[in-house]
């Protein structure tokens, strides 16, 4: 077999990791129809075929699975020999950031800009905000160069990270403590709380939903007094007396310490929720993308 173009196996190893012509197209700044004719030229160039085509998709096949697993590391290395020359100037190098608007705000950008120093911290900074789907499907199309979420992305084209477990809290402010009497909850369940109106982040419930499954095996009886986009607008809420909540401790720490909330109830084991750092596969050969996976992953061992 004659030397293979190097442009032709990132196209491949782009193809292996993404599963799809079509995004690994977008990933590589090209045309669907010139990554399709560069797959084809490599498999011409091997003389076997490297891709099972399906409606939805690619699959590799044996020899594709094997040719991925040999060159994905040297181009991965070449990356990273490439992307070293611009440390000096790290003008050049953006990290482009999406997550949950409260745990991106509250834990991640904090980790990220306080290591600047009188030096910055070596790379500019872009965030955006979006659902766990939103981000990863981001990160996957090349938006994004990392992406916090809860939900661990599937596949090649995306690695994670565990970061850290958040416990989820069931609050308000003190007068609902002192109405349903929260002793109770242990021999009633949730059937006291029914009267107290229910602050969320969305119609269908998610975080109430989820605690009373948990906790309490059941669903949540009454719908959303109060919806709002934003557990920190939830947090405002329920310091001001609108109703019951179930919140992030990292995020009503302070406001259980002052008292301005109360905890309803006090499970054996309370409901937790799992944050990722997800990446694409390969880049954590460039620099700034790996200093700013090291930095969150050191500050995460603060966070559980």
């Amino acid at each position: 077999m004659r030397a293979v173009d190097l442009a032709l196996l990132r196209t491949f190893v782009t193809v292996h990791r993404a599963g799809s012509f079509t995004r690994a197209a977008a990933l590589l700044g090209l045309s669907q129809p010139a990554v399709t004719s560069q797959i084809r030229t490599l498999e011409r160039q091997i003389g076997r075929p490297l891709f099972l085509r399906q409606a939805r998709g690619v699959t590799p096949t044996t020899i594709g699975d094997e040719l991925a697993h040999k060159a994905a590391p040297h181009l991965d290395a070449l990356v990273e020999i490439a992307e070293s020359g611009l440390e000096e100037d790290s003008s050049l190098r953006t990290l482009h950031l999406a997550g949950p608007p409260e745990f991106t705000a509250e834990r991640v950008l904090p980790a990220l800009t306080e290591p600047a120093g009188e030096d910055g911290q070596g790379f500019a900074l872009r965030a955006s905000f979006g659902t766990a789907d939103e981000v990863l499907e981001g990160l996957s199309a090349g938006h994004h160069d990392l992406a916090i979420s809860t939900v661990r992305p599937r596949g090649a084209l995306l690695s994670a990270t565990a970061l850290c477990d958040e416990e989820h809290i069931l609050v308000a402010a003190p007068h609902w403590a002192e109405r349903i009497g929260t002793g109770t909850l242990p021999r009633t369940g949730p059937a006291a709380l029914e009267r107290v109106p229910v602050l969320e982040v969305h119609e269908s419930l998610p975080f109430v939903a989820r605690y009373w499954a948990s906790v309490f095996d059941s669903r949540p009886v009454r719908p959303g007094t109060v919806i709002v986009p934003d557990l920190r607008a939830v947090l405002a809420c329920a310091t001001a007396g609108a109703g019951l909540a179930v919140l992030p401790r990292y995020l009503c720490a302070d406001a259980l310490e002052r008292g301005e909330v109360v905890a309803l109830h006090h499970p054996t084991v309370p409901p937790l929720r799992t944050y990722f750092l997800a990446v694409r596969t390969g880049t954590l050969a460039m620099p700034h993308i790996a200093r700013a996976h090291e930095w969150l992953e050191r500050a995460a061992a603060d966070w559980c």
